[in-house]
């Protein structure tokens, strides 16, 4: 078996991208987008109708809605592809809006639901702020099922358990970029920070009973991906699965639950001042969560722009 059949055996492999015509290559079970690859899919010739559609159909609405009925028509094209679920962002100007997210996250899955796509295959990605874990409580309540990205440290793990959110994404590859600017080091394999910082909280979630799902996200190269073999999913971009399909080099089993049972570590007790304390004493966590907001939220802007002009 090649490297991605080898990682199949132990982790439901899930393809990190907008541009689902890749997807017919490397049969994940489930698929994420994000607002910035959702930008970078519609500038190419391929995926630049179903932005055309969505302008042309919806031309009385805000870009806003608009985005949403663009967020849905990739879902829907995706889902036609996989057999499991896809991720679709809320707006990351909601990031710190309880009320405005579980508004938006309502939204989304009503437009699915329209188009019959029963909640169950959809997950709903939002930032991992406090702000965010309470709208995520919230929907989990309502059966909506979610995703919670942007997600670097381990309290905001704990406060997503806690929470009940079905999934988390801590991303492994910015930890990784955050730790080699700072200290100007090379690290690979089990050494690399993003590898440790999942394994920490995959150990944490199975040794305390939580059944939030955990997806690393975010990968730099394939050497970060081997290392998680077995935790629950991980999703990986097109280019970096080619890379696992063409290699047959044997892996092994890195995460098992049973291994986490013997683990010495202590259980953490949050409220909203310690999650802030915490995350707060954290730089990574701290500037890598910021820093990521920024930027989903200049490509809402940026897609907002295109579609501005489009009218």
């Amino acid at each position: 078996m090649n490297q991605l059949e080898q990682l199949k055996q132990w982790t439901t492999v899930v393809a990190d991208t907008g541009d689902f015509q890749s997807m017919k290559t490397f049969a994940p079970r489930d698929a994420t987008t994000n607002p910035s690859l959702i930008l970078k899919a519609v500038q190419k010739e391929d995926y630049k109708p179903l932005l055309e559609k969505a302008v042309r159909d919806h031309a009385g609405k805000t870009s806003s809605e608009i985005i949403d009925r663009l967020l849905i028509a990739f879902g829907l094209e995706i889902l036609h592809m996989i057999p499991g679920r896809v991720s679709t962002e809320t707006d990351a100007r909601l990031s710190f809006d309880i009320q405005g997210t579980i508004d938006k996250a309502r939204k989304l899955i009503a437009l699915y639901e329209a188009a019959h796509i029963p909640r169950e295959r959809i997950l709903i990605k939002i930032a991992s702020t406090w702000e965010g874990i309470c709208a995520a409580e919230v929907l989990e309540q309502e059966g909506i099922r979610c995703n919670m990205t942007l997600l670097f440290a381990l309290p905001q793990a704990v406060a997503c358990a806690e929470a009940g959110a079905q999934l988390i994404s801590p991303f492994v590859g910015r930890i990784y970029d955050w730790h080699k600017k700072s200290s100007g080091l090379e690290t690979t394999g089990a050494d690399d920070p993003g590898v440790q910082s999942v394994k920490r909280i995959y150990t944490y979630y199975r040794k305390f009973g939580y059944t939030t799902e955990v997806m690393g996200a975010s990968f730099r190269n394939t050497s970060q991906i081997i290392e998680l073999a077995g935790c629950d999913l991980l999703t990986i971009s097109p280019d970096l699965l080619q890379k696992l399909s063409q290699s047959d080099t044997p892996i092994t089993r890195k995460l098992s639950a049973n291994e986490a049972q013997t683990a010495n570590i202590e259980k953490l007790n949050l409220d909203e001042k310690t999650f802030r304390f915490m995350l707060n004493e954290d730089a990574m966590g701290t500037e890598k969560l910021a820093e990521g907001i920024r930027l989903f939220c200049a490509d809402t802007v940026k897609l907002e722009g295109m579609i501005e002009s489009m009218r």
